[in-house]
């Protein structure tokens, strides 16, 4: 009877020392209080408690939101910032030894860079170079969380927001570039057009049937615009005649 007892303490001792982990998971086994050196899993391990005690950490893809972050720019403009920070877990020990919350230090350090980093930039550059902003905040942490054992795979600022007066200045800037522009092509337009009438005209005068003909043509415009309209064409030479005369006079 007492062989019977200590059996089936033997065999339930057994049973409650096997672990089953998932593919993404590894336990991270204390001994006596000192860490193997390697963890376990995953699949099937064994955990021999009392003098073992295992902690499991997950390898998969975590998404970390960055609460809204009160930022001033470097041209002094108030603005909220969030981001989001994906990153996962590349070495078990150094996760559980190295820090003592990993995925709580990693948040705390992704505020703290954010708001540090979009203080050195201004309202213009925080909106218009995202992109690059976002590759100096994935640089920066994953350099800080590498002791820790964790990789932060990518950065990206999420919304920023900013006043409802600042709003209106900025579609106020927006509209006067936009009435610049359309004033800048306009002009160039007028003088692209100046620049081919004076291109044509020195080639009709270098013949005058040319100047003639040009002159017949548009009568026959006018006239297919409106027929209404008479037209007695008048020679250029006759005008000049009667110039001349007032010249002498």
């Amino acid at each position: 009877m007492p062989f019977f007892v200590v059996l089936v303490m033997v065999v339930f001792w057994l049973f409650s020392s096997i672990r089953i982990l998932n593919e993404y998971e590894l336990a991270v086994v204390y001994r006596l209080g000192r860490v193997l050196d390697k963890p376990k899993g995953p699949g099937l391990i064994l955990v021999f408690w009392p003098i073992d005690r295992a902690v499991v950490v997950s390898l998969r893809l975590h998404t970390l939101d960055v609460p809204p972050q009160d930022v001033i720019t470097k041209d002094n403009v108030s603005a909220k910032v969030n981001a989001v920070v994906y990153f996962k877990v590349i070495d078990p020990i150094k996760a559980q030894i190295e820090v003592e919350d990993y995925q709580y230090a990693t948040s705390q350090m992704a505020q703290t860079t954010l708001r540090s980093i979009l203080g050195e930039m201004e309202l213009d550059d925080l909106l218009a170079e995202r992109e690059k902003i976002n590759n100096r905040l994935q640089t920066i942490l994953d350099q800080a969380t590498d002791p820790w054992g964790v990789k932060v795979s990518h950065v990206e600022l999420k919304h920023v927001d900013i006043s409802e007066n600042l709003r209106r200045a900025m579609a106020r800037q927006a509209e006067a570039e936009r009435e610049r522009r359309g004033k800048i092509i306009a002009a160039e337009g007028e003088l692209q057009a100046a620049e081919k009438i004076r291109m044509a005209a020195e080639e009709m005068s270098k013949s005058p049937m040319a100047f003639q003909l040009r002159y017949l043509q548009t009568l026959v415009e006018i006239g297919a615009e409106n027929n209404t309209t008479t037209l007695f064409p008048i020679p250029i030479d006759m005008l000049n005649y009667f110039t001349q005369n007032q010249k002498n006079k």
